[in-house]
């Protein structure tokens, strides 16, 4: 596809996704979470009609479906693109304002409307392949939402591309923009039998060449606590203070098995939230590992802990209720061979060194693998996620998208 001229739009499109405010909301019970995703969903469906997706549409849940038509005669699998539209909770997405280094030449990166905010080179080591580069950040006030817009750019790039250049051999290609996917919801509304693809990928990955085939396998953990009230002027041999019974438990946490101090294959025990009083408090965690075996072992340790923290407060009593989350993808992907093994040669094609690796984290992928659509991730080039210092590369943003459309071109000539 050397005479395909890409053309590329996918930062012009960035640049406008961004300024959408789309973030979730995990406190909300509504899919999705909040209206505003539906905003970049309606934008996203009159332009995917725009490119000649007739089907294009927004759902009520705030899933937006659109099909990119065949262009051969032979019987190809049919694959979905997919990318979230929401951005995270953790820091504000309202009023990005997007900022462009161009030909990066080295450095620290300071961010323009707060001197505090530096992305500096010691901290972000990948800054080093991106001599050269453009990279867009945000002025140090918000989040940038590459994270995932930058894949939404990316595949929205990649349908333009292929919708141009129809000498492009390619089977059905469907294309799925999800909301909710940063609160753990991202696969709750999807409907696989109207969405009718085979295999997907999510595009929603960091460095230029990844390509992720794995992910932790995932717990949200939830301890009750009945605690023992009594008048602070007389509690003396009668309270047992359910906030301190919690506090207790956490302080018991094994250090070494904390999001601060693991990486690689090590999973870890992680209170999210405590909320109570005297009388009851309830603590929040979540556990991963890359294996079932690990999950149970750090179930089993949390449980441990419990009970032998109780044996203090033999009045107050616990409930500890343990609830999948996701799942390893790994499990699915190494019955289907071909999808990893042609994102690869894709990646190659896109001038870039493959390299297969694994999240210390989920994604979409995860959920739809175990619902029966078998989905890793590749890269979009994201870089410092859910924080004002978020960055991405125009060319990174570019590879991503000849990765789409030379993946897309794969599957027809192996099928």
């Amino acid at each position: 596809m050397k005479s395909i001229a890409f053309d590329h739009t996918v930062t012009e499109r960035f640049l406008r996704y961004v300024r959408i405010d789309t973030q979730s909301d995990a406190t909300s019970p509504t899919c999705p979470s909040t209206e505003k995703q539906k905003d970049l969903g309606r934008l996203l469906a009159q332009e995917l009609r725009d490119l000649g997706l007739k089907d294009a549409h927004l759902d009520e849940h705030g899933y937006v479906y659109a099909t990119v038509p065949a262009t051969t005669e032979k019987t190809v699998p049919v694959i979905c693109f997919c990318s979230h539209m929401d951005t995270s909770p953790d820091c504000t997405g309202k009023n990005v304002k997007p900022q462009i280094v161009r030909d990066y030449q080295g450095g620290d990166i300071a961010l323009i409307a707060d001197p505090a905010q530096i992305i500096r080179v010691a901290e972000h080591p990948a800054l080093a392949d991106q001599i050269g580069n453009d990279i867009i950040t945000t002025d140090g006030t918000t989040l940038l939402g590459a994270d995932n817009k930058a894949g939404v750019a990316e595949i929205m790039d990649a349908v333009g591309v292929l919708m141009r250049n129809p000498q492009i051999k390619h089977g059905v290609i469907k294309i799925l923009f999800t909301p909710d996917e940063e609160i753990g919801r991202g696969a709750d509304k999807v409907d696989l039998k109207k969405l009718g693809a085979d295999f997907a990928y999510t595009i929603d990955g960091e460095s230029a060449g990844h390509l992720e085939d794995e992910t932790f396998s995932a717990d949200g953990a939830t301890l009750t606590i009945q605690g023992v009230s009594a008048h602070p002027g007389f509690a003396k041999g009668k309270m047992e203070h359910a906030l301190k019974i919690a506090a207790r438990i956490v302080d018991r946490l094994p250090a070494e098995m904390s999001p601060e101090t693991t990486d690689g294959r090590d999973g870890f025990l992680h209170p999210v939230g405590l909320q109570g009083g005297l009388d009851s408090a309830t603590l929040s965690l979540i556990v991963r590992d890359f294996s079932e075996q690990g999950l149970k072992d750090k179930e089993a340790l949390l449980d441990r802990i419990v009970k032998d923290v109780m044996k203090d407060f033999p009045h107050s009593t616990t409930t500890l209720d343990i609830k999948p989350q996701y799942r390893n993808m790994k499990e699915v992907l190494d019955r289907h061979p071909a999808i990893v093994d042609n994102a690869m040669e894709a990646i190659r094609r896109a001038g870039l060194a493959p390299v297969c690796s694994s999240i210390r984290g989920g994604t979409d992928g995860s959920r739809l693998s175990f619902m029966g659509l078998p989905c890793p991730n590749i890269f979009a080039g994201e870089h410092a996620f859910h924080s004002r210092l978020e960055w991405v590369s125009v060319q990174d943003m570019e590879a991503a998208v000849r990765t789409i459309v030379h993946l897309a071109a794969i599957w027809e000539e192996r099928a």
